[in-house]
């Protein structure tokens, strides 16, 4: 083949190549090529999800990011902004975005060195987390964005999953994920709610695993359905060995993921001379370890306070309990790691235990040794017993961890490696709120009442943060708002705490004047007897329910109330008895009246569980009837005189 003529097919050829990239690279810009199936009850799509991840060694890791997204009205407009962050362990090799409008064409672009930059403390005291921020200031939907983030990482403990963000009302049309590393480095993977299957290269000494899922559309917005952990597709990705600012580990078991750890937080347990003699000082007089515990807590609560502390080795070291004992106040693993320190000085051990913290509880894979955690707690064996320690808190009391932590594994950090524990789950027999009202109707409707209520367990965790975190004014603000009342006036208000058990107690007194409370017309009184407690839970009518329902909290919900109505009225009409038992939950309301007074009676049990979607009618048909009865209504009618 002449030169001029391999010359000619080889610029066709070229030609071609970037023709055939432009356009389908088009392709992820244009409102047209997005399926009705993806378009449908979305704010935007995710056109591409790309995540490819290049493990070099144990102590370094590139990753690049691109991400394409189609937003197509202005809920989604938080897309338009991109946020890159990087740290001592993490650097930002190269970031850039582009600004599309609905017919492809590029408007505005950015670089690396045109994003701002701001430290990522938030909440943290001591942080080296930083953000590079940029975006786009566009509002002619629908238009498209592009972001790509290369990132080194110098460990290989980091390795993101693997998760189609389909998240709020957000299709996605492709995502995919490629894995490149030595041959021989060991890579776990485990598929979660998906079977797809890689497709696999090798080149010389390296392999190459390429994952891809399409078209997922719109998750329906649902009541009480399912976390999306129990429906998306996911990969979890662990390394085997890695190295991280000088420490090795191998996390392929959970003991070895805790001996790596437990390296971490080796020698940071030892208190100043004068904090020795001050714990020997406060437990050598106590025999019982459970004081003994419950004392030093006391000391760590009144004597230290909890701030976010984002610092060093991937934000997992602890300050050791020097600092801690010096400055008085630290993060999670700083805290924790000073209360094991305050213990083992006391004879007692006790260990830290790394947990997800946080009132939505994620789903833990535990057969997957990995990075399932972002919190400390700190637990204390006793016989044959545990005593669990909030170490953040300075108001929980001692064994009792709150909504926070309870109900999910953990794992226990000792010498001789990690094992996973389980925390304890408070039952619907601990969750209750038990109330009693003394009330006073007048006959223009008026309603003055005193409330007696008793909160324990998870129904005491919201009154306990109010008490704890609020000022008297922020108290009284919050308790005017509290209740689906007419107009009504909080006249007093007190609570008293009982921890004297393992399940804590908070009493609740409350003295209310509610104006127009009842209904007067001509003789009669319209009155609901279900003062405090109505449900708030009605569902509509489904078209079709896609989501299995999951009630996460069990509880007991008990009310009696005695509500003293006018001279010279008698009842005309009142609720009928309801009584229901279904796997969901049982529910009771009576009422009655006798002389001058109405007694009335409710009780809510509310189970916990996942039921199937196809549940809906009989689920509808339970919360429904509450939300009726509890808004049924007595009707007085004023004597005829003589």
């Amino acid at each position: 083949m002449s030169t001029p003529l391999r010359t000619i097919l080889t610029g066709i050829f070229l030609f071609l190549q970037i023709y055939l990239s432009a356009q389908e690279k088009a392709e992820y810009y244009l409102k047209s090529s997005i399926p009705d199936s993806l378009s449908k009850d979305a704010d935007a799509v995710c056109r591409l999800n790309e995540m490819e991840l290049d493990i070099q060694s144990p102590s370094k890791v590139f990753i690049r990011e691109r991400n394409i997204y189609t937003i197509l009205n202005e809920n989604a407009e938080k897309l338009s902004t991109h946020y890159t962050g990087y740290n001592k362990l993490m650097s930002i090799v190269s970031s850039n975005g582009e600004l599309y409008n609905m017919a492809g064409k590029e408007l505005k672009h950015f670089k690396k060195g045109d994003m701002s930059d701001y430290s990522n403390e938030n909440e943290a005291f001591v942080s080296d987390e930083r953000l590079k921020v940029s975006g786009f200031n566009y509002n002619f939907y629908p238009y498209s964005v592009e972001y790509e983030d290369v990132i080194e990482v110098s460990d290989a403990y980091h390795i993101p999953e693997w998760s189609p963000p389909r998240t709020g009302k957000m299709s996605v049309q492709v995502s995919r994920y490629i894995l490149t590393a030595p041959v021989d480095y060991k890579i776990r993977l485990k598929l979660i709610n998906t079977d797809v299957k890689p497709v696999i290269t090798q080149k010389k000494d390296k392999i190459t695993y390429v994952w891809e899922i399409r078209n997922l559309p719109v998750v329906p917005q649902e009541e009480f359905a399912v976390s999306s952990e129990r429906y998306d597709p996911s990969m979890l990705v662990g390394s085997s060995e890695f190295e991280m600012g000088g420490y090795k580990g191998d996390i392929s078991t959970w003991e070895g993921y805790g001996r790596f750890y437990y390296s971490l937080y080796k020698d940071r347990d030892i208190l100043p001379e004068d904090l020795k003699k001050q714990v020997h000082l406060l437990t050598d007089q106590i025999q019982d370890p459970y004081k003994k515990i419950a004392v030093l807590y006391d000391y760590l609560q009144k004597n230290t306070h909890y701030v976010l502390i984002s610092f060093g080795i991937g934000g997992l070291q602890p300050y050791d309990a020097t600092y801690v004992a010096k400055n008085k106040y630290g993060d999670c693993k700083a805290l924790s790691n000073f209360m094991v320190a305050l213990l083992k000085e006391a004879g007692i051990r006790g260990y830290p235990v790394a947990i997800w913290g946080g009132e939505e509880v994620r789903e833990f894979v535990p057969d997957f040794p990995s990075h399932q955690s972002n919190h400390i707690i700190c637990a204390v064996p006793v016989n044959k017993d545990t005593v669990w320690l909030e170490c953040t808190s300075q108001s929980l009391p001692p064994g009792y961890l709150s909504k926070f932590t309870a109900n999910r594994y953990g794992l226990l950090i000792n010498e001789t490696g990690g094992k996973l524990v389980h925390t304890p789950a408070y039952l619907i027999k601990d969750n209750t709120s038990v109330r009693k009202i003394s009330a006073m109707l007048d006959p223009d409707g008026n309603l003055q009442l005193k409330s007696e209520t008793s909160y324990r367990a998870l129904k005491y965790d919201r009154v306990q943060e109010i008490l704890h975190n609020y000022s008297k004014d922020e108290q009284l603000t919050y308790l005017k708002k509290a209740f689906n009342l007419p107009t009504y006036s909080v006249n007093s208000y007190d609570y008293k705490e009982d921890n004297s058990s393992r399940i804590p107690v908070i009493n609740e007194t409350l003295n209310i004047s509610v104006v127009n409370y009842a209904s007067v017309s001509g003789k009669r009184i319209f009155l609901n007897p279900d003062i405090l407690s109505r449900s708030a839970v009605k569902f509509a009518e489904e078209k079709e329910r896609k989501l299995d329902f999951e009630f996460k909290s069990e509880y007991t919900e008990l009310d009696s109330i005695e509500i003293t109505i006018p001279g010279g009225y008698t009842t005309e009409s009142r609720p009928q008895d309801v009584k229901l038992e279904t796997k969901y939950g049982k529910y009771q309301m009576h009422c009655t009246m006798q002389g001058d007074k109405i007694f009335y009676y409710r009780r809510l049990d509310r189970y916990s569980g996942r039921f199937p979607a196809a549940s809906y009618g009989e689920i509808k048909e339970f919360y429904n009837t509450i939300f009726e009865a509890d808004r049924s209504q007595i009707v007085l009618i004023k004597k005829q005189n003589g």
